[in-house]
């Protein structure tokens, strides 16, 4: 029986109070972990940027000393730093992220290059938006009202990019997961079925059909 240690990351002291993203990560874990044995959880209050991470290193250690592998839920509650996820992936640890457990090294390399990609675009659109308003004439937090309103706006704002992101994403891990599958010589019907167990959709939201991923190739293989 595979022993896990399980490590989960929450950015805002505001999401510990509530405890909004650690459930749903833990819930995703413990489904995903069937047939083997969680020893250990770390939860960890931080930003995916931030490269200074108490938690992990008490649960890598934990790893080494029994001999366990380090589970995720998402690839990004780890982290958006291309450098330090490259680091972690080549270190005497094993680790599993349960959005995407079939992954070797390579594809979730690429994976990891464009969450820090989407994570900067997130940052520079709210910092443009901020100078076009500034700009504008709008007076920023120079009222306790204004600043309560702007922040709202900001939190929709970046809400909105961070769904555009996701799919974004889960668009590029699509056609990173086809194109390894077209190198081990699939067939287009074995590859619309692993898409599918994968949890990928269409851009309709359906289930992936064999004229879908010939599209597919087409569009990105070819």
């Amino acid at each position: 029986m595979s022993k896990y240690v399980a490590y989960l990351r929450q950015s805002t002291t505001k999401q510990e109070k509530s405890g909004l993203g650690i459930e749903a990560q833990r819930d995703i874990i413990h489904s995903f972990v069937k047939d083997g044995q969680i020893i250990s959880e770390y939860v960890e209050t931080e930003s995916g940027k931030n490269n200074f991470r108490p938690k992990l290193q008490e649960a890598l250690a934990l790893c080494r000393k029994t001999n366990s592998i380090l589970i995720v839920a998402k690839l990004d509650r780890l982290s958006r730093n291309v450098a330090f996820t490259s680091k972690l992936l080549e270190s005497d640890v094993e680790i599993t992220f349960c959005d995407f457990p079939q992954a070797n090294r390579l594809i979730l390399h690429i994976i990891s290059s464009i969450a820090e990609y989407e994570a900067n675009l997130i940052s520079q659109r709210t910092r443009q938006s901020l100078k076009a308003k500034k700009e504008r004439g709008v007076k920023l937090g120079k009222s306790e009202n204004l600043m309560n309103k702007h922040s709202e706006a900001i939190q929709r704002s970046n809400q909105t990019n961070r769904e555009k992101a996701k799919n974004n994403t889960n668009n590029m891990r699509a056609v990173a997961l086809l194109r390894s599958m077209v190198k081990e010589g699939m067939t287009v019907s074995q590859m619309a079925d692993k898409l599918n167990k994968q949890g990928f959709v269409t851009s309709k939201g359906c289930k992936f059909q064999i004229v879908q991923v010939q599209r597919l190739m087409q569009r990105y293989v070819a």
